[in-house]
């Protein structure tokens, strides 16, 4: 059964110089035409799925807000038209901040848009201009103020650390600026430098200064502690919440449940069977013009698959891998499957367990991919 739909929307005003995402500058691109095809996909999609009522829907990007208001509006009609949050469910918009006037704001939340997750990465203004942001310290802090006027109570923090420059005391400080905001989720990434990115282009020429591996470490170690301290619960490796504000959405990832993806690039996951989507723009609004769809392609997941998705998706979160509900979903129990890789993990220190679960240690926090790699090919 499908939980959850994400919806993309690849357009931005100016791309930051880590961003490995699907996205185009806004300018002279066939917004509303790619607008008009989301509709059509998404109506194809329910008509072959049939389910239209959902636990989360998100929108990324791209930039979301990018949007002009009369553009914003019409995509929240078609929003409307097609698909629905169950009472309860959570309903994301990702935003820059600079780009979250009082109107786009209220416009969201006449269209019951019920969270923000906003990306403010850093409170320094000489790092976030670094790493090609465009807005400053004040404006994240103006537009946090400016979404609870309006309503917003449900409101997340994207934050970033190890960028160009960045020491331990300045991440110190960024957390602390962020803790004085009062929010309730706040996730943490530390920087990966992507292919086809300005940073990586900036690597390859020797012209790319970021903190050491042991200083990476030192931030993450730093995050963890300074989240538990103000009451913040690590629930996935980089995800932290208040009681009640986790992220149904991201959930459903980590959980290896179903969910719709609608837009160029975005990849979904129904029926057993993963998707993804065509990326450039104009070939995803005339594949959806002829098809209904823009399958660029599918993959029919097998049992062996579907199993060591459940552990390595499943091991991001704090609270781990169920037994027992790896036991129902695949009618065998987990040590039959993976009981020699679990305890070669747990020989090492980075995987622990109880009468219900298999998770992460916090020293295997710090080397997840190693951990989940382990789990990988056995079958």
């Amino acid at each position: 059964m499908v939980q959850a739909a994400y919806l993309h929307i690849p357009f931005c005003h100016h791309i930051c110089h880590y961003c490995d995402f699907n996205k185009v500058f806004f300018e002279n691109q066939p917004v509303d035409q790619y607008l008009d095809a989301m509709e059509q996909e998404m109506k194809y999609t329910v008509e072959k799925h049939g389910e239209s009522r959902l636990k989360s829907i998100f929108v990324g990007g791209g930039t979301p807000t990018a949007l002009t208001v009369p553009q914003l509006e019409k995509f929240l009609q078609i929003i409307q038209r097609h698909l629905s949050v169950e009472e309860g469910g959570e309903f994301t918009f990702e935003a820059n901040p600079n780009e979250l006037t009082e109107e786009k704001l209220q416009l969201l939340k006449d269209y019951s848009v019920n969270r923000l997750s906003i990306g403010v990465q850093t409170f320094n203004d000489e790092i976030l201009k670094k790493i090609g942001r465009v807005h400053t310290k004040r404006e994240a802090i103006k537009t946090i103020e400016r979404a609870r006027k309006v309503g917003f109570n449900n409101l997340s923090l994207d934050l970033m650390y190890s960028l160009p420059g960045q020491t331990i005391g300045d991440f110190v400080q960024t957390l602390k600026e962020a803790f004085e905001l009062n929010v309730d989720h706040m996730s943490a990434y530390s920087l990966i430098i992507e292919p086809k990115t300005v940073f990586y282009n900036l690597m390859r020429k020797g012209k790319l200064q970021v903190p050491a591996q042991e200083e990476e470490a030192k931030m993450y170690d730093l995050l963890m502690d300074e989240m538990e301290r103000h009451g913040f619960h690590q629930y996935e490796i980089s995800n932290f919440t208040k009681p009640g504000f986790a992220s149904r959405h991201n959930l459903t990832y980590w959980n290896n449940e179903e969910y719709y993806g609608i837009g160029a690039g975005a990849h979904s996951y129904t029926k057993g069977i993963r998707r993804a989507n065509i990326g450039p723009i104009n070939k995803y609004i005339e594949a959806v013009r002829k098809n209904g769809s823009a399958y660029l392609e599918e993959h029919e997941v097998c049992k062996a698959e579907m199993m060591e998705e459940e552990v390595f998706l499943g091991l991001r979160k704090t609270a781990g891998v169920s037994k027992k509900i790896f036991e129902r979903k695949y009618g065998v129990p987990f040590n039959e499957v993976f009981g020699q890789q679990a305890q070669e993990q747990m020989k090492k220190g980075l995987l622990a367990e109880d009468k219900e679960n298999i998770y992460l240690t916090r020293q295997g926090r710090f080397l997840g991919n190693e951990v989940f790699q382990a789990f990988i090919g056995v079958i």
